[in-house]
């Protein structure tokens, strides 16, 4: 019997990771392509994901009376939400990166702070400081096997991210876009030599690092039932340590990062919290994400899967 409780325990931390996992992995897909074609960290990629979330809120807010079923009024605040975002990453793009490129890297990674906390202030008044009852999205039903339960929501998180994730890698290695945009990583003055349009390219990659930004903050928004304005921070930090994890630059990578670190932080602080009676679990959930990042950082900066790459001239 005690066994089996055990191995109940065990099967719930990891699916409470699973979830914890698809939704990191899903936002450091958008560091990592950014990383990957610029070589810029994305600091104000967390605060893209906050956006996406209160957008499709005010949609579902101003959606409630029309008449419109449940299921199309969330398609379609989720729709509306992933368009905002993705007009905010072109403009984000378009307006503090791209003047930067040819400027020294610290320049870039301080207009991403600064972008980050202009954005935290510009939702912060739209919608202000309190945090939104965010509604749920499906009919709340619990599945229950092997002694550990997930909710509909939760495995909602996990086969929505992981379609995303597949469709992205599809889109990558197997379109046109998907060659050109591999082809303006590898080296950009090439790339437009052979009639990529290294712009557009640069933008779409933002576009839609933007728009996996917004469905991640409908997920876990949808998962806890809240949103507010300081949402994105911490979840991008994490994303980020997911994405330098898996090897930021490296698609799969991230989607590897982004389940590790779900795993590693949820059993790490369910385990904890059992040996200590609850007092060093959640309180010190994040401390485990951080101490991954420093780990790798000094053994293997490159990550899981990235690649040693020489330093461009």
């Amino acid at each position: 019997m005690l066994v089996r409780a055990h191995l109940s325990i065990f099967l719930q931390q990891v699916l409470n990771g699973l979830v914890l996992g698809s939704v990191y992995g899903l936002v450091a897909l958008g560091y990592t392509m950014v990383y990957g074609i610029l070589g810029l960290i994305n600091f104000a990629h967390g605060e893209v994901v906050m956006v996406g979330a209160l957008c499709a809120l005010s949609a579902m807010t101003a959606l409630q009376g029309s008449g419109l079923p449940g299921f199309a009024v969330v398609l379609l605040a989720l729709l509306l939400a992933v368009l905002a975002c993705m007009a905010l990453g072109l403009a984000i793009e378009r307006i503090a990166y791209r003047p930067l490129r040819r400027a020294p890297r610290l320049a870039p990674l301080i207009t991403a702070i600064g972008i980050s906390i202009l954005l935290q202030n510009l939702a912060m008044i739209l919608w202000g400081r309190q945090y939104h009852s965010f509604p749920p999205l499906l009919p709340v039903h619990t599945l229950h096997f092997g002694g550990a339960s997930i909710s509909t929501v939760q495995l909602a998180i996990i086969l929505v991210s992981g379609a995303l994730m597949a469709g992205l890698l599809l889109l990558v290695h197997l379109s046109s876009l998907g060659r050109a945009m591999r082809a303006t990583a590898e080296n950009p003055q090439v790339a437009g030599l052979m009639g990529v349009n290294v712009d557009r390219i640069i933008a779409v990659t933002f576009a839609i690092g933007s728009g996996l930004a917004a469905v991640a903050g409908v997920l876990v928004s949808a998962n806890y039932s809240v949103a507010h304005y300081y949402m994105g921070f911490l979840l991008g930090l994490k994303a980020f340590t997911a994405a330098v994890l898996g090897g930021i630059g490296n698609l799969a990578g991230a989607m590897v990062g982004g389940v590790l670190l779900g795993l590693i932080e949820s059993i790490g602080a369910g385990y904890l919290g059992d040996l200590t009676d609850g007092f060093l679990g959640s309180n010190y959930q994040d401390v485990f994400a951080f101490l991954v990042l420093i780990i790798v950082l000094v053994l293997r900066p490159r990550g899981l899967l990235g690649e040693r790459v020489a330093e461009r001239a």
